[in-house]
């Protein structure tokens, strides 16, 4: 398949709030489809990677809808998109990255997570807890040698 010069590689991802369906985050992504479309670009791969917790809250939200698109598409069609974007109140926040190629399969995010490692859970999986039995003796105070006395009286 060849590609137009004046085309890049993008991967796009975008926040919806939470309060939106999952109906309304697929008409989100047909209408940035169409504005893509417009100006001479396409959509790839789009991933609902679904309803997650914030790290943050945003605008009053704990919760987003997260979306990954891969586009191919003019420089001029993506900045028109993310122009509307910016009027548009369901979306928080939203990146796109020009990159060299787009990944074949599902994303990180979409992969199992047992793929990914281990993940860590409650105290059982750092190791055995360290009480203050296991803990060697500091020794008693005397054997420090002597302390040194403050005087508000010294020069």
């Amino acid at each position: 398949m060849e590609r137009r010069t004046d085309m890049a590689l993008y991967e796009h991802v975008f926040l919806a709030r939470q309060d939106v369906s999952n109906n309304q985050v697929e008409q989100l992504v047909e209408n940035l489809r169409g504005i893509l479309e417009s100006g001479g670009g396409k959509v790839g791969k789009v991933e609902n990677w679904g309803l997650k917790t914030l790290a943050y809250r945003m605008d009053k939200n704990r919760k987003a809808h997260y979306t990954l698109m891969n586009i191919d598409a003019p420089s001029a069609a993506v900045h028109e998109m993310e122009r509307q974007m910016r009027f548009n109140e369901d979306i928080l926040r939203f990146m796109t990255i020009r990159v060299d190629e787009h990944e074949d399969g599902p994303s990180a995010m979409m992969q199992k997570r047992d793929d990914r490692g281990p993940r860590r859970g409650g105290r059982d999986d750092r190791g055995p807890r360290r009480d203050r039995d296991d803990r060697p003796p500091r020794g008693d105070r005397e054997d420090r040698g002597p302390r040194r006395e403050r005087n508000s009286d010294s020069e």
